[in-house]
Order: structure tokens, then C-alpha cells, then sequence
């Protein structure tokens, strides 16, 4: 599920873009204040952030850096709406620029759009992984994965080189859904080397969890 995280200081604004974007399909995670948006983003992985300017703590210019860093797209949302505060944003990197009052239809439409743009295609080796249409292919042909597996499979894609732990992973894929059980973690990971032939990127980390590699 396609990720985003809103940092706005102002709580009703805040929800109401979280309700809105929750109802067209986004997982949405938002801050209050740039301290905790800059952990959130060093925490979670993230398809794009919305950031308020003028924000306690940290603000947007900062924020905006600190998601460059990490391959995050950036839309302000702010009430600084001079033609010299447009330029200095969309300068400085932000991949759009929305200014308050906004309709949320439109917030929508450029949520949308920048996803759209920047999303790279996700491939390695012979397969390749449509996130939107949920489909991964091995020499152009669909690999049937359950949806937990497509999940678990995209986590570990879009984390690679890092140790993912075992109860982050039963977390961010199962939630509340089930009890931990390193049996259910581990059977999905079996099936997922053995459909995509993973055997060697998808390594254990005994005791630990899980990291993906690609084999150089």
C-alpha cells in the first residue's frame, strides 16, 4: 500500500487530509510538528510527504532536505503563497506546491500526479514489480503471489540492504490480524524464494529477520 506522510501543525487540517487520502486508497502516518515528521521519515519507509511550511521544531526547507536525502517526493501544502515563496520551493526541490485554502479534490488530483511521476519502475534481475496493479512478473510472465506475499516481497524490495526484523515485518504486513508467529513469517519468505527464485537475494539474518540483496 502506497504510503504518505503529512507534516501540518494544524490538527483539523491535518485530519481532514489524512480522512481524504485514507479514502481513496493511502495509508497515511502525519506530525504535528518537523521533529516528529523527520522520525517518522527515518523510521517508515514513505512514496511521498506533505509538508507544511511554517511548522514548530523543524520546518518544511528543513524537512524538505531531509527527505531528499532518502528519495522521498515532497508537496507543499502552505499559506505562503507568493509568486517568490512558489519559486524557493519548487527550487529547492518540492515536486509541487499547493496553497491553503485548497479544495481536497485537487489535493487528490496532485497527490495523484506526483505519484504517477516520480514512481520509478521497480525491477531486479528477470522480474519486474507493478505496485499499482499489485502484479510482479519473472520474464514477462505474472507470478501468482497471495497478498501477503506481494506485501512482504515489496517491503523487502523497497528496503534493501537493510536487516528487516522479524516483529517489524509481522507488524507492518499482518498488524492485528494474528498473533506473531515466526513459523507463518517464515513459510511466507520459503514461498516467496521458491516463485520468484530468491534463494540467494532473500537471506536469513539468524535470530533476527530478514534482508534483501542483490546478488552482484
Amino acid at each position: 500500500m502506497t504510503k504518505i506522510l503529512v507534516v501540518e501543525d494544524e490538527f483539523p487540517i491535518a485530519d481532514l487530509i489524512n480522512i481524504a487520502l485514507t479514502n481513496v486508497g493511502y495509508h497515511v502516518d502525519y506530525a504535528l510538528d518537523g521533529k516528529t515528521g523527520a522520525d517518522l521519515m527515518e523510521k517508515c519507509t514513505y512514496d511521498c510527504a506533505l509538508l507544511d511550511i511554517m511548522l514548530p521544531e523543524f520546518d518544511g526547507y528543513e524537512l524538505l532536505e531531509y527527505a531528499k536525502v532518502l528519495d522521498i517526493p515532497v508537496i507543499f501544502i502552505t499559506a505562503k503563497g507568493t509568486v517568490k515563496d512558489r519559486i524557493k520551493g519548487l527550487d529547492m526541490g518540492a515536486d509541487d506546491y499547493i496553497i491553503k485554502p485548497f479544495e481536497i479534490d485537487e489535493l487528490i488530483a496532485r497527490v495523484n500526479s506526483v505519484m504517477r511521476r516520480c514512481k520509478p519502475k521497480m525491477s531486479i534481475k528477470n522480474i519486474e514489480i507493478d505496485e499499482d496493479k499489485r502484479v510482479v512478473k519473472k520474464d514477462g510472465q505474472e507470478v501468482k503471489l497471495t497478498p501477503k506475499e506481494f506485501e512482504l516481497f515489496l517491503l523487502l524490495y523497497k528496503n534493501q540492504e537493510k536487516v528487516q526484523k522479524r516483529e517489524k515485518i509481522f507488524e507492518q504486513i499482518w498488524g492485528d490480524e494474528l498473533e506473531f508467529e515466526t513459523r507463518t513469517l517464515d513459510l511466507h519468505i520459503q514461498r516467496i524464494r521458491k516463485k520468484l527464485d530468491l534463494k540467494e537475494e532473500i537471506k536469513t539474518i539468524h535470530k533476527i529477520g530478514y534482508i534483501f540483496e542483490e546478488k552482484k
